[in-house]
């Protein structure tokens, strides 16, 4: 997608002439995609955990001690001390960067190297043994830490890329509105992303799914880094 549609996008999330934040609504966009199409792996492929939505994660790690004999008790916390690790990286980065969007292009590149390496693993280990499964959990994971804390840091309103119980509570409580655009696109989002990746590893696997995330996250470090 051009540049040109992107701002069109990005521009009609906010009242006419309020959207001082460029590209970048529309670029969350596009990783709320991302979010959906590596969470659809993870949890199809890779034993019943996300690499996105830590929430879950800490409810099935108290499912699997309790004894839930489908969950495992290793998957969900590589997720979550993956996932930490990647925020407390991105965090470092955008406290001391001078320009926060520098510091998310830098964030989303580093995202797209992490899951490249995550799809040569499920091209040439595959995903079904335990040690591809947990590099696997744990290069995902950690890109959606560095996703997730330098989204944070840019302070878009409405528009979030991991999780969404609090952007539906606004959807369901607010009046309608630009804001409930911009949460209805992160929704949208997401769920078309899960759709498609799930659509793409029941038919042919993770790679697929991983490629796809792939070439978005290469966009969104592309067209972010114009944005400077």
């Amino acid at each position: 997608m051009r540049r040109g549609g992107l701002r069109w996008i990005a521009d009609g999330l906010f009242p006419s002439g309020a959207n001082p934040h460029g590209v970048l609504p529309a670029l969350l966009i596009l990783l709320a995609l991302v979010t959906g199409l590596v969470d659809a792996v993870s949890y199809l492929g890779l034993g019943r955990v996300f690499v996105a939505n830590m929430t879950g994660n800490l409810v099935f790690l108290g499912f699997a001690l309790a004894g839930a004999a489908q969950m495992s008790k290793w998957a969900s916390p590589v997720a979550l001390a993956a996932f930490g690790a990647g925020a407390w990286s991105a965090g470092r980065v955008s406290r001391r960067a001078t320009n926060p969007r520098r510091a998310f292009a830098a964030a989303t590149a580093a995202h797209a190297l992490l899951v490249a390496a995550a799809l040569v693993v499920a091209l040439v280990a595959g995903h079904r043994a335990t040690a591809p499964q947990a590099a696997l959990i744990a290069l995902l994971g950690y890109g959606m830490g560095l996703q997730n804390a330098s989204v944070r840091a840019l302070g878009v309103p409405d528009l979030v890329t991991n999780v969404l119980t609090t952007t539906l509570t606004g959807l369901a409580t607010d009046a309608p509105g630009r804001a409930a655009l911009r949460r209805a696109a992160s929704v949208a989002a997401m769920f078309l992303g899960a759709l498609a990746g799930a659509v793409l590893h029941l038919t042919t696997g993770p790679a697929p799914a991983l490629a796809a995330a792939l070439a978005l996250l290469v966009t969104v470090t592309l067209m972010s880094r114009r944005t400077h």
